[in-house]
């Protein structure tokens, strides 16, 4: 190769290099830009960050139990019963069905609680029981008041293989008002009533006698029982109060039970899906309105009847 022409390309090769250097080093900046008009209204309906965002609640300055004063000047009484606001008014998702579904029931157990002479206070047990549902509970406790095969038996409920009256809310909401005139008779007080409706009437008795104190408020007691009653407590409060709480529901938000009708049985049934359709209704609408019937079939002992809700 000729050496005259080495020497250009070289220089030219130098050349592109300093061009290309000099285009980048000559970029001018970008220009920033006005934000738009969106974006401006965009920013300004952000919400702000707040302590509203999570709320605080104001307790209520005065609170009974049937009656019966709640001492919330006393520290410790007024943190149990926070706790238990807090945990089920923030709890939406559950209370706004329990409220939704306390229209199907609540009526009904208020009317049988007053019959029987128990404050109106006792139907937020039966909450804090079973979120007046149809429950089992691990322990073998069922229905509405998580009444025991053996408590249940005691206060006149049927449970055999084809029945179990726990399930049926009359007879075992009229059960539970005996337990508690019983437990009222031996306590004296309401409140004491409704703990040793969780702890049994014995274990509460050994704690007041072994503590030396008889106010619920003022014995130390198991996990479950402390907070039972500040449990029932904090329904009373979100239910009796539940738009300070969030909760804003329309009548025609609640659940409604459809008009029912009674047809008495005297005789067995052999087979009740087959018995459901005689009355031109469905097995399923049997069992929901009549869910202490926990078999397929009924034996009727003789002398015996059994009166089953149908929707009209």
């Amino acid at each position: 190769m000729n050496k005259s022409h080495i020497i250009p390309l070289y220089l030219l090769v130098i050349l592109c290099l300093a061009m290309a250097a000099y285009a980048i080093w000559k970029v001018p900046e970008e220009i920033p830009q006005e934000p738009s008009v969106a974006n401006v209204q965009m920013l300004q309906n952000m919400p702000l960050p707040s302590r509203d965002t999570v709320r605080l609640f104001d307790l209520p300055e005065e609170l009974t139990f049937a009656g019966e004063k709640v001492p919330l000047e006393i520290e410790d009484v007024k943190e149990r019963l926070e706790r238990e606001i807090y945990v089920n008014a923030y709890w939406q998702s559950n209370m706004i069905l329990l409220m939704k579904r306390s229209s199907k029931f609540l009526p009904e157990i208020e009317k049988m609680l007053k019959e029987t002479g128990i404050p109106d206070d006792f139907k937020y047990l039966a909450m804090a029981e079973s979120a007046l549902m149809n429950v089992a509970s691990p322990a073998g406790a069922k229905g509405f008041w998580q009444i025991m095969e053996s408590t249940g038996e005691e206060y006149g409920l049927e449970i055999s293989k084809d029945v179990d009256e726990r399930y049926n809310l009359e007879k075992a909401t009229y059960a539970a008002s005996r337990y508690f005139k019983k437990a009222h008779a031996k306590f004296g007080d309401w409140t004491a009533v409704a703990a040793s409706y969780n702890m049994g009437q014995s274990g509460f008795s050994r704690r007041q006698e072994d503590q030396m104190a008889k106010n619920y408020y003022d014995l130390y007691l198991n996990d479950e029982t402390s907070r039972y009653l500040f449990r029932i407590l904090a329904f009373k409060v979100i239910f009796e109060n539940p738009g300070e709480f969030g909760f804003h529901l329309r009548e025609s938000d609640y659940y409604n039970t459809p008009a029912l009708k009674k047809i008495i049985v005297n005789n067995d049934i052999k087979n009740l899906a087959a018995w459901a359709r005689l009355q031109g209704k469905t097995y399923k609408e049997l069992k929901l309105y009549n869910p202490w019937l926990r078999d397929r079939d009924l034996n009727v002992k003789r002398g015996k009847s059994y009166e089953i809700l149908l929707p009209e």
